[in-house]
């Protein structure tokens, strides 16, 4: 896997990048035109319409939900239509040019086919009633009478679970858990997730999941229950009725994509506006997760034991009040022994090599690269370096804040172990001395 600087990319950034880089210069240059020192006077070109409609189509679009491509080639050719019928009033206006240009290029990088549909500056809107983003993000155009009722943008919320394990609730809290056995992450009346962990290391707490097991719960007319499963050295691209998608033949309501056989697969159910991504990185089992709020809050309270909704039970908790402390030698200076030593890129880590290894991947001295070093110094196990790669690149494509993406550790966190003994033996002093 490629390196990257941890929080500097994420999948989705060079989709919106370049539209907003386009529409800022396009925009600026349209009032320019209003200024005229530069341009001959031209009162029929319209490009400055053209491109303000533009704007007002694509801006409500987010990259990182489904059907953003759809709906921006649809703007685009209606942009470039809007551009051909001006064309000749707007000869030698450089704000035309600039636009005919840039349309060219958007085109190219979205891969637009330049005949098909376009969006209209006055649609009569359509809901689809098996789209939740069509359901939530229909608006009233000011000033046309037209479209849907308008209502509030819907909040996204992010779940998160990897390594030894590290969960990361819909809250942005960030736990370190035992939780052996079967536990639900999520348990509504939409979706329910229940992850499956073991043990990694003998004589230590910490567990890895080796089994996810996924329900989308039937949704009127839009898909009947559909059941995704997955276990260690297998992780199927389809359900476990053997199909790869649910809903009509026009529209899919939810379907599934392998991104990397046996290794990375991902679940759109645009239905309930669900995503989730599920990686296997050495022997155990990653799994990240975006749904609406509304969605995740409609479960009663014979559901209140979700992992992701609550976190884990105090008694499950590995890290002291968010103080993840980290295991002061590597596991055979500790006297422990691997359950099993066959396994691939084992080996002991000390602190410093631990950190080492993490910061090939994580830059970032955040949670993710603290929880890398973590399970190295636990497992001896260099997959879980990837494991914490992964996770925080899933984080950021799914995470709709984000200035919530990165969370550090208490400053003092690990100065935790030193700190208490000193306090110790500073304790045991002045009561010497006292006394």
């Amino acid at each position: 896997m490629g390196m990257g600087r941890a929080g500097s990319y994420y999948p989705g950034a060079e989709r919106l990048i370049s539209p907003v880089l386009h529409l800022l210069v396009l925009c600026t240059l349209s009032s320019l035109t209003h200024i005229g020192e530069s341009q001959v006077p031209t009162p029929q070109c319209r490009i400055q319409k053209c491109t303000t409609d533009f704007v007002s189509l694509t801006s409500h679009l987010n990259p990182s939900l489904d059907g953003f491509d759809t709906e921006f080639c649809k703007a685009l050719r209606a942009y470039s239509a809007c551009t051909q019928r001006t064309s000749k009033s707007c000869r030698g206006n450089l704000v035309f040019h600039s636009a005919m240009l840039g349309i060219s290029d958007l085109m190219s990088q979205r891969n637009c086919s330049k005949d098909g549909p376009t969006s209209s500056t006055h649609p009569v809107i359509t809901i689809e009633p098996c789209n939740y983003h069509s359901r939530h993000h229909q608006v009233l155009r000011p000033g046309t009478g037209t479209g849907a009722p308008e209502h509030p943008r819907p909040t996204y919320l992010f779940c998160g679970l990897f390594g030894d394990p590290h969960l990361r609730t819909f809250k942005d809290h960030f736990q370190t858990c035992k939780v052996e056995g079967a536990w639900p992450l999520i348990d509504n009346n939409y979706l329910s997730v229940q992850v499956t962990n073991v043990p990694v290391v003998y004589g230590s707490s910490a567990t890895a999941t080796n089994k996810i097991t996924i329900i989308f719960k039937p949704y009127q007319e839009c898909t009947d229950q559909k059941v995704y499963q997955a276990v260690t050295d297998d992780l199927p691209a389809a359900f476990v009725d053997g199909t790869i998608s649910g809903g009509d033949s026009e529209t899919r309501s939810i379907w599934i994509l392998e991104k990397s056989p046996g290794r990375h697969v991902e679940i759109h159910a645009a239905y309930i506006g669900v995503t989730i991504i599920v990686r296997q990185q050495g022997r155990y089992l990653t799994l990240a997760v975006r749904m609406p709020e509304e969605l995740a809050m409609a479960f009663d309270e014979t559901q209140d034991l979700q992992l992701c909704m609550n976190g884990c039970p105090t008694s499950e908790r590995i890290d002291q009040e968010g103080h993840l402390q980290l295991p002061m030698l590597g596991l055979q200076q500790a006297g422990f022994q691997p359950q099993a030593r066959v396994e691939a890129q084992r080996g002991v880590f000390t602190l410093e090599s631990a950190s080492r290894k993490c910061k090939e991947q994580l830059e970032v001295k955040d949670i993710y690269f603290h929880s890398c070093v973590f399970d190295l110094l636990t497992t001896g196990d260099a997959n879980f370096t990837t494991a914490a790669y992964n996770a925080l690149k899933d984080m950021e494509t799914l995470h709709p804040k984000k200035e919530r993406w990165h969370i550090f550790p208490n400053s003092t966190a690990g100065l935790r172990p030193f700190s208490l003994l000193l306090n110790a033996l500073l304790t045991g002093f002045l009561i010497t001395v006292l006394l």
